[in-house]
């Protein structure tokens, strides 16, 4: 007997669909008041305004997949983000600065995945806990917003490779390095484990190695994420991390990733980025003041979990039909 083929909308962005749909509207709406909004500067300017939530996003799906929690993002990115603003124009150099910067995520992503996946820490505490020392050093590297980033970093990351935006060649490479792991023997493991760790655990899978190594690319994808916005905003924000994280965790749940681990993935979280980066846009283009934005980011998350709650429920509905 041939076994059924999920449902074509559980197939699309990993149960994303309706973030798609909400995307399309947005997109729409926004046009409608903005004429230009889909012109290729108008999309080259969404693409650079989401990347570094994209990649920040990236990173925490990988992790929330798992059935665990990262706070530290947030804070990862601001210690980067001043770091890259103060290193930049000296001696490091821009190459010099992007790979000090990676170090430093992967450094604390290797110590939140030892403290969590090899001594069995609470993942919640202990990125609190991470997030608070990165929030210290970054002032402590950078008291107020200031510094200055080299040119070559600007221009490299917020310009344009034969006429394509690099933040959109990001975006692409962000899809399709998460198409590949995802169907890799670690990225099958990420599911079990989200799903359920002590039947993953029976069945053979090494669950604390899936999760340091899950914890490791977060590490290194809010590194990059503060590389970026060093790129973006031309100096450095040691108080990024005061909003940054509720974006985050507002993307991955948007994008239909379920808190609980186990189910969603890095498309859809691309896709939330997508819906939150345009109704800021489309609501400064009604002429909604801005802080109304937070108010629609937090409705919007709910309703995207509830749907998502729904999803799992219309699989098994559509399943049990009969042929």
């Amino acid at each position: 007997m041939m076994a059924q083929s999920s449902p074509w909308y559980r197939r699309v962005g990993g149960g994303a669909l309706p973030a798609i749909l909400l995307l399309i509207l947005m997109l729409a709406i926004y046009a409608t008041y903005e004429p230009s909004a889909l012109t290729s500067f108008g999309i080259g300017n969404l693409l650079n305004n989401a990347i570094v939530l994209a990649l920040a996003a990236t990173g925490l799906t990988i992790v929330v997949l798992t059935g665990e929690f990262d706070l530290s993002g947030a804070g990862v990115v601001a210690i980067c983000n001043v770091m890259a603003a103060t290193l930049s124009m000296g001696a490091p150099g821009s190459m010099g600065t992007f790979a000090l910067v990676l170090l430093v995520g992967l450094a604390i992503g290797v110590i939140n995945a030892y403290l969590i996946a090899i001594l069995g820490l609470q993942s919640l505490a202990v990125t609190i806990g991470s997030l608070i020392v990165c929030q210290g050093i970054a002032l402590i590297i950078l008291p107020a917003p200031g510094g200055e980033v080299a040119d070559a970093i600007i221009s490299g990351v917020t310009g344009d490779l034969l006429g394509v935006p690099i933040a959109g060649i990001m975006f692409v490479a962000l899809a399709l390095a998460w198409t590949f792991l995802k169907n890799t023997r670690w990225g099958i493991a990420v599911y079990a484990v989200g799903a359920d760790p002590v039947a993953s655990r029976l069945s053979g899978l090494n669950v604390p190695t899936t999760k340091f190594i899950a914890f490791v690319i977060a590490g290194l994808c809010y590194g990059a994420a503060g590389f970026v916005y060093s790129a973006e905003i031309g100096s450095g924000d040691p108080r990024i991390s005061d909003s940054f994280l509720l974006y985050m965790f507002a993307a991955v749940a948007i994008g239909g990733t379920s808190l609980m681990g186990g189910r969603g993935g890095v498309l859809g979280s691309l896709v939330g980025v997508g819906i939150l980066t345009v109704m800021q846009k489309m609501l400064f283009a009604i002429g909604v003041a801005e802080f109304y934005t937070n108010i629609f980011n937090g409705l919007i998350m709910i309703a995207a979990i509830f749907f998502g709650q729904l999803s799992p429920l219309v699989a098994r509905i559509a399943r049990r039909r009969p042929a």
